[in-house]
């Protein structure tokens, strides 16, 4: 349903219906639609977590290769599940600070953590402050993933490669 073209304006009893069950069955599991979205928000978060591990594995050559493996796994993921990308980033799951502060999605934050502490031990990334290093480059995969969803990278406005350039630039003000 969340794939649908209401992405999550449906409704507790439109699940029940399609799960074939009474429409009082799925508060026995959510209290309210609001739970139910958070549990979907987080097994994005524990989707992306798993696409951005295999994305490294096995490990690149270089932290270069691995940062735009990422980087890339990162866009697809948003891309290839745009409703369920937009739920993980929406305060309809409920407050947005308990889906960003829980264990599974600070899992797929640790896979980009990890991968800038190994970049910056060999020498290759730049020594800057982690978490700020990582909120930048967070900040701008997100971007490019929102406006990869919306169709809005048009070749006439950003040439024909606008992920990839835009995951080179961001990679060339990491490198040391």
């Amino acid at each position: 349903m969340l794939r649908e073209e209401k992405g999550w304006q449906f409704t507790l009893r439109e699940v029940a219906r399609r799960a074939g069950v009474s429409h009082a069955a799925p508060y026995k599991h959510f209290p309210d639609k609001a739970a139910l979205l958070l549990e979907l928000a987080l097994r994005g978060f524990d989707q992306l977590g798993q696409e951005l591990k295999a994305a490294i594995t096995p490990r690149p050559r270089s932290a270069r290769k691995e940062f735009l493996a990422v980087g890339s796994a990162y866009i697809a993921f948003g891309v290839g599940n745009p409703a369920l990308y937009r739920l993980m980033f929406s305060g309809d799951a409920g407050d947005p600070r308990v889906a960003h502060l829980s264990e599974r999605a600070l899992s797929a934050l640790g896979v980009l953590l990890d991968m800038l502490t190994r970049g910056q031990a060999s020498g290759a990334f730049r020594r800057q402050p982690l978490q700020g290093q990582a909120a930048a480059c967070w900040a701008q995969v997100h971007g490019i993933t929102m406006l990869s969803i919306e169709g809005l990278l048009m070749p006439e406005k950003v040439g024909s490669t606008p992920v990839q350039d835009a995951l080179e630039t961001l990679l060339d003000g990491v490198l040391a």
